[in-house]
């Protein structure tokens, strides 16, 4: 499992504007200050009412703060993550980052397996600066408390 201080591993994850793109995490990570946030999975109960809502109240406060995007990553495919983030009006704003298979979240070590819905991610936020983990917080299945924009915005 990655912990505060390691390097992200390098993956391919996919977002979806008028069509679906691959991003490199080399890339995506290299010369800035993100904040990724993951959850189990789009449109689920925690998720739409409390998790991603946290980052769309705050995203401004959080952007004020030096950081260059905000990510939200799910095991999900990109159609649906372009769907829930124009649901929830954020589509443009909060990056939706789509791990199809699950294979990047298993390279984090933070998969695990739901009784409904198989592999997901663990929830989780971590605040990353140049691909590097300074701040990481991770949720037992079932709680959201360390992971929300009101915990993460205190570390920036």
């Amino acid at each position: 499992m990655i912990k505060v201080g390691d390097e992200l591993p390098i993956g391919v994850l996919r977002t979806k504007t008028a069509t679906i793109h691959e991003l490199k995490t080399d890339d995506m990570f290299s010369g800035k200050k993100i904040v990724l946030f993951s959850l189990p999975g789009a449109f689920t109960p925690t998720c739409s009412a409390k998790h991603l809502p946290s980052f769309k109240n705050l995203y401004n406060d959080i952007i004020d703060k030096g950081v260059d995007k905000i990510m939200c990553f799910a095991v999900n495919d990109a159609h649906v993550m372009k769907a829930w983030a124009e649901q929830n009006e954020v589509f443009g704003k909060i990056e939706m980052i789509s791990d199809p298979d699950a294979s990047y979240t298993k390279k984090l070590g933070l998969d695990y397996i739901t009784p409904h819905m198989g592999v997901r991610s663990l929830r989780f936020a971590m605040i990353v600066e140049n691909k590097i983990i300074k701040h990481l917080f991770i949720e037992e299945p079932g709680v959201f408390e360390v992971s929300s924009a009101d915990n993460i915005i205190k570390y920036l």
